[in-house]
């Protein structure tokens, strides 16, 4: 019972999350038409690819941590390393899945325009079908929940 309620919390989580993202950014991913700051060197493209830092992603990915880490400081759950595995993996699958669905129902892009030629901001990490963050992230936010499981 809990796995289910992981994966449909995450799963609900990152709809909403994904609906409310196309509200504020529209057609235009990564940030791309909002007023915000941009920072793009070095340290940026190592972790980013060729997609600059923007002061709204550094807030969005801060306040999601934060808020996946509520439980801990809010003094509902003990922290421990299995706890922080699952945080994590569910950090982790919430970005991705929410990326994903951020085109799925984006009514300028939709599923079929889920591709390398029209998505600058993956097209240069793009392996095959997805992105290849996609295809890291996913296994390592799954083998985390594993983890957090126990034995």
């Amino acid at each position: 019972m809990a796995i289910m309620a992981f994966y449909a919390g995450l799963v609900l989580c990152a709809f909403l999350f994904a609906m409310m993202e196309i509200q504020i950014e529209g057609a235009d991913g990564w940030a791309t038409q909002l007023p915000t700051w941009r920072i793009e060197n070095r340290w940026t493209r190592l972790i980013f690819g060729k997609r600059p830092l923007t002061g709204y992603h550094l807030y969005v990915l801060l306040f999601v941590f934060l808020i996946a880490h509520a439980p801990f400081f809010l003094a509902m759950a003990v922290p421990s390393w299995r706890g922080e595995a699952r945080v994590i993996s569910f950090i982790i699958l919430f970005w991705v899945l929410e990326d994903f669905l951020w085109f799925a129902f984006n009514p300028r892009w939709g599923v079929g325009k889920f591709k390398k030629e029209h998505i600058w901001w993956h097209a240069t990490h793009w392996w095959w079908i997805m992105p290849r963050d996609y295809w890291i992230f996913v296994p390592v936010g799954l083998l985390l929940f594993y983890v957090s499981r126990g034995t």
